[in-house]
């Protein structure tokens, strides 16, 4: 929700950069969804069709946010980048304390190189802006 909030109310004021920050919360919610979904899915309290449909069922919370952020946060940078600050250190709670012990895949470099790949968008982006 924080980073939707944020999105909604760059996208009034700052197209260039609401864009690297949709592509930043793709790439981020991407792992974050398929780790909850497995933790989920192996606790065995719900079947796969159940968190599909409340995964999909949620999917309406991120543009609900924006338009709250376009509303109330454009054009005030000092709540939009309290939001910011807000949502990364939620990003590196998840990152350092949920995702990356869990994310050992037997002979695969997917989940090191989606983090490189993750940084270094980040980092391009920043240039380019």
């Amino acid at each position: 929700m924080p980073e939707a909030m944020a999105l909604g109310a760059m996208l009034n004021d700052q197209n260039d950069a609401a864009l690297l920050l949709t592509l930043l919360i793709a790439l981020q919610n991407l792992p974050e969804g398929f780790n909850a979904y497995r933790e989920i899915l192996y606790r065995g309290s719900h079947k796969s069709k159940r968190i599909l449909f409340w995964f999909c069922a949620l999917v309406v919370v991120g543009p609900i946010s924006a338009l709250v952020g376009a509303e109330f946060l454009s054009g005030k940078a000092i709540f939009i980048d309290a939001v910011m600050m807000f949502a990364s250190g939620g990003i590196l709670y998840l990152v350092f304390q949920d995702i990356a012990p869990q994310a050992h895949l037997k002979k695969s470099w997917m989940p090191p190189l989606g983090a490189v790949c993750g940084y270094a968008l980040g980092l391009l982006g920043h240039m380019v802006l």
